[in-house]
This record gives structure tokens, C-alpha cells and sequence, in this order.
């Protein structure tokens, strides 16, 4: 199992203001070792308030790539686009700067747009600095959702192709994700939850509760990879 830490705050705003800190000194670190930074982050409603926060952190933006964890098959004109969340929320003020790779590729399907994509991905200085997570009620992260056509493929340990496409009943419009072997070639890993109902969940899902055996978050959370930081608010 992952070596997993979890920092637990009173609100998400605290919970957003540490993690914002803690992610621009990683990135901070990268840039002054290595010269660039690359981050892969998750969608959703759930991150917005680190987003914004990270947005005003102060460093040399210009020398970090900011990419998608996964994607709704949808362009960015689209409500439901992570790359429209993310133009508008982090890559804002100081980070205005920061170079965006998107996973969207505007072919018909993600089938077709895979190959595309997944040059994309393998065109970034690896490994990542940072990768973001979220964790939906189903017990899915990235997009690796129960039922997925591509779940197994997707989840494989020993997998190589880091970036999949996937088709799920719970997941609404076609996606594309990268691979569980993409996400973890990472130098730190973060989880960001909120809500009791989720924490529970978590718990189960460490615990190997019953139907939390099968949801697709464990391959996330028992692996011994990398380390796992649970960032966690009501």
C-alpha cells in the first residue's frame, strides 16, 4: 500500500491555501533544480478554490507546464471542458505565464484523437513534479471509472501506454485519461477530497471494505510507488 499521508483542515479554504503553498514550493524546487516544472491536474468542481490560490503564488510561471490528468471528449467552449476550468481559473493572474497542454485534440472521438494526445504527453520532460487527483462518490479517479471499457488497460501496473481512452455509463461524455502508470511517474502525488462522505470513503477503500475493494481509486491508494498525500476538508 501507498505510504499515504493525510492533512486534514477545518475548511476548504484552509485546505486550499496549504495545498497551493506546498504545490509552488514543489514547483519552485523543480524550476531552481532542474530549470521547468510540470504539473497534471484533475477537473472537477472540487479543485477550484487551490486553483485560485495557486494562480497568485509567486514564481517563474513561464518555466511551468500545466496538463490534464484526463478530459471530458468535449472542446474547451464547453462548460464541462477541465481545460476551460483551467484557462479560467488557474491559469490566471501570476500564472497567466505558464505554458497549457491539453488533452482534447478536437478529433471526432478520443479513439481517434488518442495517438495525438498521447504524443503530447510523451513530449513532456518526465517525470511529473506534481500530479493532482480527486476522488468521485463512485470510488473513480482520473477517469477511471467503474465499468470502463478501458478500465483494466487503463489501471495495469505493468501497462505502458500512458494515455487511454475511456467510455463509462457513469462518466457522461466519452473521455480520455492518462494511465495509472503515467500518474504515478511522479515526484509528488496529491489527493484532494472533500466532504465526510468521501473521507469515509477513502477509509473503506484503504481498508478494503467490502464493495470499496472494486473501486477504482485502490489502485491509487495500493500502490508503493509514491508516496500519497491526502489533502482532506468538510
Amino acid at each position: 500500500m501507498a505510504d499515504v499521508i493525510t492533512h486534514d483542515f477545518s475548511d476548504a479554504g484552509a485546505q486550499a491555501v496549504a495545498l497551493a503553498a506546498h504545490v509552488a514550493a514543489q514547483l519552485r524546487g523543480a524550476i531552481a533544480t532542474r530549470g521547468h516544472a510540470v504539473i497534471a491536474v484533475s477537473g472537477g468542481s472540487t479543485p477550484k478554490a487551490f486553483f485560485a490560490q495557486l494562480s497568485n503564488e509567486a514564481l517563474d510561471w513561464s518555466a511551468v507546464t500545466v496538463t490534464l490528468v484526463d478530459e471530458r471528449w468535449v472542446p474547451d467552449t464547453d462548460e464541462r471542458s477541465n481545460a476551460r476550468l483551467v484557462k479560467s481559473v488557474l491559469l490566471q493572474n501570476e500564472a497567466t505565464a505558464a505554458r497549457f497542454v491539453p488533452l482534447y485534440t478536437g478529433a471526432a472521438t478520443p479513439e481517434e484523437g488518442l495517438a495525438a494526445a498521447a504524443a503530447r504527453i510523451a513530449a513532456l520532460p518526465a517525470p511529473f513534479d506534481a500530479v493532482l487527483l480527486g476522488m468521485g462518490d463512485d470510488g473513480h479517479t482520473a477517469s477511471f471509472f467503474p465499468g470502463g471499457d478501458h478500465l483494466a488497460e487503463a489501471t495495469d501496473p505493468h501497462g505502458k501506454a500512458k494515455v487511454w481512452p475511456m467510455r463509462a455509463a457513469g462518466a457522461g461524455e466519452p473521455r480520455i485519461t492518462l494511465s495509472l502508470n503515467a500518474l504515478l511517474d511522479t515526484r509528488a502525488l496529491y489527493l484532494l477530497v472533500c466532504g465526510a462522505g468521501k473521507r469515509d470513503l477513502l477509509a473503506a477503500v484503504q481498508q478494503g471494505v467490502a464493495a470499496a475493494k472494486e473501486y477504482p481509486v485502490r489502485c491509487v491508494v495500493m500502490q508503493d510507488s509514491v508516496p500519497l498525500a491526502v489533502y482532506w476538508s468538510p
